[in-house]
This record gives C-alpha cells, structure tokens and sequence, in this order.
C-alpha cells in the first residue's frame, strides 16, 4: 500500500471520456483520497469488436490490476462498464478493494424500489451489466428488475466534443423507460447527463461515479454516508 497518508484511488480507465466524471465525483465526495489514472483505450475499442470477453482480455485486466497493487493502490476502481467478468477474476487475486464501476450505484437503485431503468450509452455493456444486476438482485424479495435503453449515437457525440447533444439524447430516451422507481446512468461518461435526465423524471436518477466514490470510501476509511 502506499506510504502516504492520502489514500491511493488506482482509476482505470477504457475511454478517456470516463475520466472527468470520476476526477469530479472525487472532488465532491471525497477530496481527501490521491487518484492515478491508468488508460487503456485500446480496451473499448477491442471490447466493441468483439461478442465476448475474450482470454486476452482477461490477462490484460489482471496485468492492470497488479500494476495498479504494485504501484502503491489502497484500492482500484475500474470506470468501464463493459467488463465485469474481468474485474471480479482479476478482483480474486489482490488483498486490497477492487470495485466494478457500477455495483455501489445498483446497491443504491434497490434500496428505492423493484423498477429499476437504466440508460446506457455502449451497447457492448448491456449483458454483463444485466448479469451483474441479476446477480445483486438475487437476494432481495420482492425481487427487483432492469429496464434498459440503449442511446444509439450519444457516446460518438461525446467522443466529438458534443457534450450538449449527449446530454439531449440521454433526456429525450428515459422518457421510454417507462414508470420506475429509480433511473441510472450505465456509463461514468452518461453522468454529464445527470442535470438534463433529472428534469424529465420525478425519481431518483443516480450516477456511477457518485455512488462509486461514495462505497470506496467507506471501504478504505469506514467512514459513512
């Protein structure tokens, strides 16, 4: 672990628009942690030509994980959605916390309801995010479900600089979800949405990388809420 006094946060990252996001949400929710980046975005890109998560793939997340361990990480935090198989295995091998980019965010969307919708911005996330949530809902009765939408287009607007036209389409798609108890934004990128979705709904509309931080510091520190 690092010789510091500030925890270490290792961020790792698939796509550099997941970055701003997070740096934010540590800001607000816990300033008090060092963060360091490690990009791949390669990773995203690999990961959208392909149907599966392949072996490659998860040798590359455990290489990410050490390196992050050996580069003095009190904890990881990884910001792409699409890859939850990887991270739990690489997760098995280390001592300290490694946490998927969206289980604290599916642990807050339960506690308000069974109707859960999600909004996701990279359809490659869909079924490992829906196995994920499954697998989280499995003990909860009555047993809450997922309602996803992709937003075809908003994360190629992002990726040209068009944070308004992201924004927009993620505000003119949850309208489609239907009656929910809580809203979530897939991807750590779709919290720049966060404002725009709000004003549509009257739920809960939660963000990955709020509730991310929120857990991780609780984790290292114990500290609550």
């Amino acid at each position: 672990m690092s010789s510091s006094k500030r925890p270490r946060i290792a961020l790792i990252h698939a796509t550099p628009v997941s970055m701003d996001p997070i740096h934010a949400a540590f800001a607000s929710g816990w300033p008090e942690a060092q963060t360091v980046n490690i990009l791949d975005d390669s990773l995203a890109e690999d990961r959208a030509a392909s149907p599966d998560l392949t072996d490659a793939m998860f040798a590359r997340f455990e290489t990410l994980s050490h390196y992050a361990f050996d580069s003095g990480a009190n904890a990881i935090l990884f910001t792409c959605s699409a890859f939850g198989p990887a991270i739990e295995r690489a997760a098995r091998r280390l001592s300290i916390p490694v946490l998927k980019p969206n289980e604290a965010m599916f642990e807050a969307a339960m506690s308000y309801g069974q109707r859960i919708g999600m909004l996701t911005t990279f359809a490659p996330s869909v079924a490992s995010m829906q196995a994920e949530f499954d697998e989280a809902a499995s003990g909860r009765h009555p047993r809450p479900r997922l309602t996803t939408l992709v937003v075809a287009g908003a994360m190629q607007a992002l990726r040209d600089g068009d944070v308004a036209t992201h924004n927009r389409m993620l505000a003119e798609k949850v309208v489609e979800l239907g009656p929910c108890d809580a809203v979530m934004l897939a991807q750590f990128s779709t919290s720049r949405a966060a404002d725009d979705v709000r004003a549509k709904v009257r739920v809960p509309v939660l963000t990955a990388p709020d509730a991310a931080v929120a857990k991780l510091r609780g984790l290292v520190t114990g500290a609550r809420g």
